[in-house]
């Protein structure tokens, strides 16, 4: 994860400083990289994997939903994927985490916590209060927008974006513009699942993208 000058203004109180260990569910890998896994860490994520069910023609027909819900019933699955987000960025100079409503906010929530980070949500249209700023977008079922309560982020942060799936990228893309919007820059974006078939990871280039899980198609 490359790192930008610090453009921080000096007015505004420094961040606490970030984790350089896990927290005491954490893995104990420090440094984040953008190669592949090595061969004999292909299979990591096979039992949280097995946990996610495949529902069709949901929430609209010819869509295939990838269901995560049984696996985060399962506290071993879902710290498995806990681990392999925070020893990724362990290390890293990380400001902030940003969830994406609504399953962004169970990943990005509780990374922040392990990562001495703090959290910032970005929400559905109406959500929140105060002057917020707002992008609209297009999903492959639709169209929506996000919002972020203004000045959320200081100038310069480093922000990683969290959410559950990534699939066009659209909701993503959109996250990073609000993020943008108030100076801070997208260091990261990190999805517990990835339709790779939907090539959402082109539309996010140049930030990295990690993914813990992926699908290629209607596997």
């Amino acid at each position: 994860m490359n790192q930008p000058p610090d453009r921080r203004s000096p007015n505004k109180p420094p961040r606490p400083p970030a984790r350089s260990a896990p927290t005491p569910r954490g893995s104990g890998r420090s440094g984040a990289s953008d190669s592949p896994p090595p061969p004999d860490l292909l299979d990591r994520y096979a039992f949280p994997r097995s946990l996610i069910r495949t529902v069709p023609d949901f929430p609209r027909p010819g869509v295939i939903f990838r269901d995560i819900t049984p696996m985060l019933a399962n506290p071993k699955a879902f710290h498995m994927l806990l681990d392999g987000f925070a020893e990724h960025f362990i290390g890293e100079h990380v400001d902030a985490i940003a969830g994406v409503e609504a399953r962004g906010f169970i990943f990005g929530g509780a990374l922040a916590a392990r990562l001495n980070a703090c959290f910032v949500p970005l929400r559905k249209p109406g959500k929140l209060p105060g002057e917020v700023d707002r992008v609209s977008y297009d999903l492959e079922y639709g169209s929506t927008a996000l919002e972020m309560q203004a000045d959320l982020i200081q100038g310069g942060d480093n922000v990683v974006i969290v959410d559950d799936v990534l699939a066009t990228g659209g909701t993503a893309a959109a996250a990073a513009e609000l993020i943008r919007r108030q100076g801070g820059y997208v260091a990261a974006f990190a999805f517990a699942v990835e339709i790779a078939s939907l090539d959402g990871r082109e539309r996010l280039a140049p930030a990295s993208v990690l993914s813990l899980i992926t699908y290629e198609g209607e596997e």
